[in-house]
């Protein structure tokens, strides 16, 4: 598995990483002997990241991840933590931010957390000198390695990025999401922060898997987010209707090399980006994970490939996601 730089915290991690939201929760069900089989395949594979957060499943997705850091100590883990309170800014407040990160330690099992990130914050967080001074203070009482921001928007991605304390920002980067490499990605390059891309599958369209007929359950975000109910659309499908994004993945997939699935060509697309760190995607079961963690070792796409995914992205996507985020 190749390795990259995790930005500042002067670490490297798998190109390939583990999202492991989908083991928490609002992906319909997925059982504890699946989720653990998906961790240590993917660990097994290679893979040397894992992202969680405080909020999936309460806790669940921590608390599998803490299982596996103790099999595999080796591994860099990296949690999120802002989303469990209303999104008001007073509540980025020193003590919510300790209470957060104790629940979080004891979840993962272990004294300081490697990288730990502001769950998609109010825009008025990335104005707050206190916010970022407080997360400085929390790097030299070791309870965090150091510190990140997971960002909805390319505008908050570039606020985060001038904080000179970020070691790294998350933001959705994927075939339908092509605005972050216009700014984001060469200011994070110029700062020496590392850009995690999440979302990586289009909350799975670009596996190809989906046609109109596919269905999802009552507890997943692929049925009850579709409109933004529940949080931000863009988390969504990437904030493409399902329609649409079922049109482009098909064009898509005739640029797609043999021997190749279409899951793997969309994260070597990412992989292809100058300066992304780490892509992940998330897993169900073993087989997904063995997969995905395999598209690191596959070659870069040919420019001809690329360009074909800005054709489509140009023509069907960009209209409805480009302005937004």
């Amino acid at each position: 598995m190749e390795e990259r730089k995790l930005g500042k915290t002067g670490g490297n991690v798998s190109a390939v990483g583990f999202g492991a939201w989908q083991i928490g929760a609002a992906w319909g069900d997925v059982s504890e002997q699946d989720a653990l089989s998906a961790l240590r395949t993917s660990v097994e594979s290679g893979v040397s990241f894992i992202d969680t957060a405080d909020v999936y499943g309460g806790g669940r997705s921590e608390r599998l991840v803490g299982q596996v850091l103790k099999e595999y100590p080796h591994l860099t883990a990296a949690t999120k933590m802002g989303r469990r309170v209303p999104q008001e800014p007073e509540n980025y407040n020193p003590d919510n931010l300790r209470a957060w990160n104790d629940d979080s330690r004891a979840n993962l099992g272990v004294d300081s957390i490697d990288l730990v990130q502001l769950h998609c914050p109010p825009d008025e967080v990335y104005a707050s000198d206190a916010v970022f001074d407080d997360l400085d203070r929390m790097v030299s009482e070791g309870r965090i390695r150091a510190y990140g921001v997971s960002v909805e928007t390319c505008a908050q991605a570039l606020a985060a990025i001038g904080r000179p304390g970020v070691a790294s920002v998350q933001i959705i980067l994927n075939a339908f999401r092509h605005k972050p490499l216009e700014e984001v990605l060469p200011a994070a390059r110029e700062a020496g922060v590392s850009i995690i891309a999440r979302v990586p599958l289009a909350s799975g369209l670009l596996s190809g898997r989906y046609t109109a007929q596919t269905s999802f359950g009552d507890d997943d975000h692929r049925n009850f987010n579709r409109s933004g109910d529940a949080f931000d659309v863009g988390e969504t499908f990437s904030g493409v209707d399902f329609a649409t994004g079922l049109a482009a993945v098909e064009r898509i997939r005739e640029a797609v090399p043999e021997g190749m699935t279409m899951a793997q060509f969309a994260l070597r697309w990412i992989l292809d980006q100058p300066g992304v760190s780490t892509v992940i995607p998330g897993a169900r079961n073993a087989e997904q994970a063995r997969g995905n963690a395999a598209a690191a070792s596959l070659d870069p796409l040919p420019p001809e490939v690329h360009s074909t995914v800005r054709d489509v992205y140009d023509e069907l996507i960009r209209p409805q996601v480009h302005h937004r985020w």
